[in-house]
């Protein structure tokens, strides 16, 4: 250390432009999976109305033009979504001896899946994937009814209407719960309510749902889930029969 107060001073002006000169540390890259992440967060923390691309970019610490060399759209974003929490999904050995119950196994798994995410069902909507993840488990479930006996186009068929209903129910399952969030509660009634209400309806008017109504709101909603795959399953039977 110079021992002259200004040669110490100096000594430390130099020092502070030096440390000043030190590069920044590097951003790390953008890649498809830090995309993906960034997406599954969105929705986590705000839910999937907030997805939008500038939004990703954000979280990210970038502009959405950085996107735009790994991504298409939106609608691309969608689809490593769904990819990605297909990627969690374990797949049976197909058995046909209890291939319904393997069908039930697999889509309480999505369902459960998209229910973590408020809203994310909706990007499986209207939508033909190419992720190799969704793919896979389309795969599989096609292979558990196949092994049940089911023909093809019957098969093909019954896959997508399975898909579509477990879609919708956690679409509902999610905008329920987002209702329940706002100030202004009306329309999301508890099971007394509605019951005091379908009671309490004109007799001429609605006799049978009067006469019903603790039938009519009966079960909770992992019943009514097990209840309509059921419902689909139960009604396919094997080519043989």
């Amino acid at each position: 250390m110079p021992a002259d107060p200004r040669q110490r001073r100096a000594a430390r002006h130099a020092q502070s432009a030096t440390d000043a000169a030190a590069p920044a540390p590097r951003k790390k890259p953008i890649t498809i999976q830090r995309i993906t992440d960034a997406a599954l967060e969105v929705v986590a923390t705000e839910g999937y109305d907030a997805l939008t691309i500038r939004r990703v970019a954000a979280v990210l610490g970038t502009g959405p033009s950085s996107l735009y060399a790994h991504i298409v759209n939106k609608d691309d974003i969608d689809d490593l979504l769904i990819g990605r929490l297909y990627s969690e999904v374990v797949l049976p050995e197909p058995d046909s001896t209890v291939w319904r119950e393997q069908l039930l196994e697999v889509y309480t798994q999505i369902r459960d899946l998209y229910l973590k995410y408020p809203g994310i069902s909706r990007a499986a909507l209207a939508m033909v994937s190419t992720n190799l993840e969704t793919l896979r488990v389309g795969e599989g479930i096609l292979a558990i009814l196949l092994a049940g006996g089911i023909e093809p186009k019957t098969a093909g068929w019954a896959r997508d209407a399975l898909s579509l209903y477990v879609s919708a129910y956690a679409l509902e399952q999610s905008l329920v719960q987002q209702r329940r969030q706002h100030q202004d509660q009306e329309w999301v009634l508890s099971h007394e309510e509605l019951l005091d209400r379908f009671t309490a309806l004109p007799a001429e008017q609605f006799p049978q749902t009067r006469r019903h109504a603790a039938d009519l709101i009966s079960g909770t909603g992992q019943d009514r889930f097990d209840f309509t795959l059921g419902l689909l399953t139960n009604n396919l039977r094997p080519a043989s029969d």
